[in-house]
């Protein structure tokens, strides 16, 4: 995923749920229906993780420097399991919280107004379904040939997987709130009203659940994809190095990787040999992979098993 992709996907959610917020607290001002408030502060609590993305990828771009040597790529990682925590402590525990209260004290949408929750819902699915389109688009062009669940599970890039469970959290939410709104208009009974939006809290715990785990394990550090390790060693066998005995790769970012082999060269070379060889091979691995940005190589000779070794002996 390119940076331009992910943050064109970040800034339409961040303008959709902006806007969205603010009606639906004006509904909720209005009726007092409890799934207004639940989905404003949804809204307001995805428009605040959308500035978060945004200030992480703007903080991921400073140049290394002495205290971290390898830069301060993996903010991203940092900022996205902050969107996580937020989205589960605002969003969800809010949500579950209102609808508790709105069971004990159920009360009717009643009132002039009564139709300003259905209109505002309405044209939220409407900007909300725009913010989703624009986020499966640039997801798109990078998602290959992998399933939506391994997109989200193998993405290094953290804010296309966020915004895309974001926004389908709340294209669900709009409608389990369209359903608790509309049955306590036809009923009468504001506690279809707090069902609706204990639905909105349990959707929106699971989400965070979701994303501080796939989080965490960017944050702890993740290697390249199978494709990209697959480029990386058939990339480092050339002349003068015959083959890789083992290779590690680790993401210092979403677009920068670590790489760390092994390498088997010819025991007759000269130094000077090996030093060109290696030379050579980082070369081929930039070329084959962008994204390795730092690749450090030993060379060495592949030796026989000690006990292989030993038997022969």
């Amino acid at each position: 995923m390119s940076a331009q992709g992910g943050t064109k996907a970040v800034v339409a959610a961040l303008l959709a749920n902006l806007g969205i917020a603010v009606t639906k607290f004006g509904a909720w001002a209005l009726t007092g229906a409890s799934s207004m408030l639940a989905e404003g502060v949804h809204s307001l609590a995805d428009s605040g993780n959308q500035a978060l993305l945004l200030l992480g990828g703007r903080a991921a771009k400073r140049a290394a420097d002495e205290e971290h040597p390898f830069g301060y790529g993996r903010e991203r990682y940092v900022y996205a399991f902050v969107v996580s925590i937020v989205l589960f402590a605002v969003g969800g525990l809010f949500a579950l919280y209102e609808a508790f209260h709105k069971w004990q004290h159920p009360e009717p949408i009643e009132g002039r107004w009564w139709w300003v929750p259905l209109a505002v819902l309405v044209a939220a699915i409407v900007m909300e379904s725009f913010s989703f389109r624009t986020a499966i688009h640039e997801s798109n062009a990078v998602r290959g040939r992998a399933s939506w669940v391994e997109f989200v599970r193998r993405a290094k890039q953290p804010e296309l997987p966020v915004v895309l469970l974001e926004d389908l959290g709340a294209l669900v939410g709009l409608v389990l709130a369209l359903f608790g709104v509309s049955l306590t208009l036809l009923t009468g009974d504001g506690r279809w009203d707090a069902a609706g939006t204990a639905c909105i809290g349990v959707l929106l715990v699971l989400i965070a659940i979701i994303l501080a785990i796939e989080t965490k394990s960017l944050l702890l550090g993740e290697s390249a994809s199978r494709s990209h390790v697959a480029a990386i060693r058939s990339a480092l066998v050339g002349e003068g190095v015959r083959s890789v005995i083992h290779l590690k790769t680790l993401h210092l970012g979403p677009d920068e990787l670590l790489v760390a082999a092994k390498i088997e060269v010819d025991g007759a070379s000269t130094a000077a040999d090996v030093a060109r060889a290696i030379d050579d091979a980082e070369s081929r691995v930039r070329g084959a992979v962008d994204i390795a940005r730092v690749v450090y190589l030993e060379p060495d000779l592949r030796r026989a098993p000690a006990a292989t070794a030993g038997a022969e002996g």
